[in-house]
């Protein structure tokens, strides 16, 4: 909708699809790209002789099929984006810890078994194993966003202590912005 028509958040319920994507992306989580893949994939192939041959179908379908590779090319893409030890800066922002901490663990879990399922899925040993010039891309970028994320959170932190200062404000935007370029497909 036209941000003119738009009403203000009061709750998560409220809050619109482009802004819970950024935030995601800001903290180096991705979340919307890939959370729950990975426990669909597992609870799917299931176990035993099942498993095998679920395995083996999905396997085919990655190998045959354009649609299915390229879900999974989408997904590991946005998944090397991703940044666990950050987004780990950006849970302690949290006031309640045991909140924080318990979903960030669902958050850390789903992550790792997502990834491991497509490696399961394209024989991979990486994310990127296949897309060398993205892996380089996205190594060649990571100097440049860390710190940004490491000034946005403490600027954020100041911000919840009560610094609602213009310079503070302005520094979050700014690191907002810095990011959005930086990670390319975020805002």
């Amino acid at each position: 909708s036209r941000p003119s028509s738009r009403k203000q958040t009061s709750s998560v319920e409220d809050l619109r699809a482009i802004p819970w994507v950024l935030s995601w992306s800001q903290s180096r989580v991705m979340l919307p790209g890939w959370f729950g893949v990975g426990t669909a994939l597992e609870q799917w192939i299931g176990e035993g002789e099942q498993a095998t041959q679920r395995i083996a179908e999905l396997q085919t379908l990655n190998e045959s099929w354009p649609f299915f590779t390229s879900v999974l090319d989408n997904m590991a893409q946005v998944m090397s984006k991703a940044e666990l030890r950050l987004a780990k800066l950006y849970a302690d922002l949290i006031p309640d810890t045991e909140v924080a901490e318990r979903v960030y663990s669902v958050i850390r879990e789903e992550y790792f078994l997502t990834k491991k399922m497509f490696c399961v899925i394209t024989g991979s040993d990486d994310l990127l194993d296949d897309n060398p010039l993205l892996a380089r891309s996205v190594q060649r970028r990571y100097p440049y966003l860390l710190p940004l994320n490491v000034i946005q959170v403490e600027m954020m932190r100041r911000y919840r202590k009560g610094d609602q200062s213009e310079q503070v404000s302005r520094n979050i935007q700014l690191t907002m912005n810095g990011l959005s370029t930086a990670l390319r497909n975020s805002g």
